[in-house]
């Protein structure tokens, strides 16, 4: 069901900040950025191999990644793997028992389609699947 690790989402108070640690000192090219208000933040997409680290900057304080930034301060927010199909994938997930943060996808980042499954189920780790 999982083909390959998308990306992994960091969260950042500064895209442009981040980008000196990520686009300059790491030498991953950015390839993306684009506000999602239906998330709540502001994304950009930087290479690295086959898949992506995510900056994410919220929007705002009460965004989920405003909250997750006050709680915690920058720095892993999730892992997201690839499906061919989300809504199978979200069938199976729910079959299986995991706990899920969306039971329909959502529109993501390059109108991807999107959903959460929450941490309690995953071991702690938020993570997120991604039908491009």
């Amino acid at each position: 069901m999982l083909s390959t690790i998308d990306h992994v989402g960091v969260a950042v108070e500064s895209i442009d900040a981040a980008l000196a640690l990520y686009r300059d000192g790491l030498g991953m090219p950015l390839v993306h950025r684009e506000t999602v208000s239906q998330q709540g933040v502001d994304a950009a997409l930087l290479d690295v191999g086959d898949s992506h680290i995510e900056l994410l900057e919220p929007l705002g304080p009460d965004t989920t990644v405003g909250k997750f930034l006050a709680r915690r301060g920058s720095g892993l927010h999730h892992v997201a793997y690839r499906v061919a199909d989300i809504t199978e994938a979200l069938s199976t997930l729910s079959a299986a028992g995991l706990r899920l943060i969306d039971e329909q996808p959502r529109t993501g980042i390059r109108g991807s389609k999107v959903a959460f499954i929450h941490p309690s189920s995953t071991g702690g780790v938020l993570t997120e699947i991604v039908q491009p």
